[in-house]
């Protein structure tokens, strides 16, 4: 039987966020949110998964108590994942990515990792790469190892408060970990080199059950004992799902938020290029999807000096004609254009002003354009999450690809692709708003886009 009422848990980078979705329209019934809180507290900063599986347990019992839960799936970002003990509480904390302690350890780890070429992951800095931090990790704790009965990655943690059943999901390994080999569909080397074969969850498909809730997780939310919770996602991956579900290639998925993450399906055939920061991806299906990636939510927020200020269409007129130009990057450690630091082509626009959120809107369409050409994007683009709701980036975006952009403005994406992994398929009447955008007969975005790529292209050719 086909569940009504599915709670997705969304943990995203910024946010954790619960929702429960109406799978006769993929609606989001209702929607609760908080902070994503890392601690700066030993033995390194770490999320604080204790007051996320709090406000889980009590969201949980509101939507049982308002609506019914018919099945629990799950979404959370990369590049984490959890040592679990002997008794099931962790060996040690959730490890922030962004913690720079794996960069101390670079060159022990760069000795043992496997080539881009084996696993689709480039080599990023902190602990983007999974495997790094789990060589930091052992290296700094050499009891760690045998303190750690079983790894899970990000959303498989949750799984497990849930279910007790450890695991780990393909999509999530295929997310630059180093620890996957997306054409064999198996465990890297790197796993055997670090000693923790015997240790890695068994990887398994996102849609499959890991079992039901707990008898203590039922008795504190009110679920029914037999609420099945699915393997669960990585959040860019269920922002793909639906399409890969529903359409036939080539197309592109936009994923929006802290990082941009651009996913092609079925466009031209390319040699990936690892020091841009592309990467091969792992659907929901187990298959490699070309892609690329900037950490676009980041960069707007550095851009904007955190201030979201709206933006008139006369104003993205004005600034394609006049020409105020953000070059890359705002976050030089990760991107297509690595290693180079932000300048104003022309005058730099006033912070708080409606001609800076134009030009750091435009920034943004441009720089997810760059990503688009790295992984052979060819036909329509679809784009996800806040971005979504942006008219500079996303009239910008489809100028500089001549391709039509469509921006689903009133869904995140990721709670409604992480939904589809309990119903198995897209409502025939699924409530998604869509604003579709083409290229503008105006040439001045497109002059615009054309002076943009030069010059950012410049940065990357090497200096005498």
């Amino acid at each position: 039987m086909t569940p009504r009422h599915v709670a997705v848990i969304d943990i995203g980078k910024t946010n954790a966020k619960l929702a429960l979705v109406d799978a006769t329209d993929m609606s989001e019934v209702e929607v609760l949110t908080r902070p994503n809180m890392v601690l700066a507290a030993p033995p390194y900063p770490h999320f604080d998964v204790e007051a996320i599986w709090r406000f889980l347990l009590d969201g949980l019992e509101q939507f049982q108590k308002a609506h019914g839960v018919d099945a629990i799936s799950i979404t959370t970002h990369g590049a984490s994942c959890a040592l679990i003990a002997p008794d099931g509480a962790l060996a040690a904390p959730i490890l922030d990515y962004e913690h720079t302690g794996p960069n101390d350890l670079a060159a022990a780890y760069d000795a043992i990792r496997p080539p881009f070429e084996e696993t689709g992951s480039p080599r990023l800095p902190m602990g983007l790469n999974l495997g790094a931090q789990l060589h930091w990790q052992f290296e700094q704790d050499p009891a760690l190892r045998e303190r750690t009965a079983a790894i899970v990655t990000y959303p498989q943690y949750w799984g497990h408060r849930l279910t007790g059943v450890p695991a780990s999901d393909v999509s999530s390994l295929g997310c630059h970990t180093d620890l996957w080999n997306p054409s064999k569909a198996h465990y890297s080397s790197l796993v055997e080199r670090l000693g923790i074969s015997e240790k890695m969850a068994p990887a398994r498909k996102s849609a499959e059950v890991l079992g039901p809730v707990l008898p203590q997780v039922a008795s504190q939310t009110g679920l029914r004992f037999d609420t099945p919770v699915h393997c669960g996602i990585h959040d860019s991956n269920a922002s793909l799902l639906p399409h890969v579900l529903t359409r036939t290639g080539p197309f592109s998925v936009v994923s929006t938020g802290t990082w941009v993450i651009a996913m092609t399906v079925g466009g031209e055939e390319v040699t990936l290029e690892p020091s841009r920061d592309t990467l091969l991806n792992v659907n929901a299906l187990g298959a490699p999807v070309p892609s690329a990636r900037f950490m676009g939510g980041r960069e707007f927020e550095l851009a904007m000096n955190g201030q979201t200020t709206q933006c008139a269409e006369q104003f993205l007129d004005l600034v394609a004609k006049d020409g105020h130009m953000l070059l890359p990057a705002m976050v030089p450690d990760s991107g297509p254009f690595q290693g180079q630091k932000h300048s104003w082509m022309g005058s730099e626009p006033l912070p708080g002003t409606q001609e800076r959120a134009a030009a750091v809107s435009f920034y943004l369409g441009l720089m997810t354009a760059e990503c688009l050409s790295l992984t052979g994007h060819k036909g329509p683009i679809i784009v996800e999450g806040p971005f979504a709701r942006n008219k500079g980036f996303a009239s910008m975006l489809a100028a500089a690809t001549n391709c039509r952009v469509d921006a689903t403005v009133t869904a995140t994406g990721t709670s409604q692709g992480a939904a589809l992994l309990a119903t198995g398929a897209l409502p025939e009447h699924a409530a998604f708003d869509v604003e579709t955008y083409f290229h503008k007969t105006d040439v001045s975005y497109q002059r615009y886009a054309n002076s943009w790529h030069r010059a950012a292209k410049a940065g990357l050719e090497p200096r005498p």
